[in-house]
């Protein structure tokens, strides 16, 4: 999966925006105002950190060279995953997929309620 295909993915799931708050380097995708995708725009290497299951994301790094502990996130909750590996873009989409519902798990009832009926 490339860069813009990633974009276009997670551009297409509602409530989603896409900012640049920690510097014109870095690009982050929210939902609802809460972040479930970022990566850096000028690696070498395309990776992109995502919200993990802490159990799940255990058994990734043990199963997936590509799957790292979330490079200056909280490692327990963030995986660093490479697009550039044997990953397969369904199991790039699922892990996208996986960290967005995540975080919007963990939205207040309210603002979920407001991501359903937009």
């Amino acid at each position: 999966m490339h860069l813009e295909s990633f974009r276009a993915y997670c551009l297409a799931k509602p409530g989603t925006t896409e900012d640049l708050p920690f510097g014109p380097d870095t690009l982050v995708f929210k939902v609802m105002g809460k972040m479930f995708a970022a990566t850096g725009l000028d690696s070498a290497e395309f990776t992109v950190n995502l919200k993990c299951d802490p159990d799940r994301a255990l058994e990734l790094r043990e199963q997936h060279p590509e799957v790292q502990p979330g490079y200056h996130m909280n490692k327990k909750h963030w995986n660093t995953v490479s697009f550039e590996g044997a990953l397969t873009d369904g199991q790039l989409r699922e892990l996208i997929d996986h960290s967005y519902e995540l975080v919007v798990q963990s939205l207040p009832k309210k603002v979920q309620k407001e991501l359903h009926n937009s």
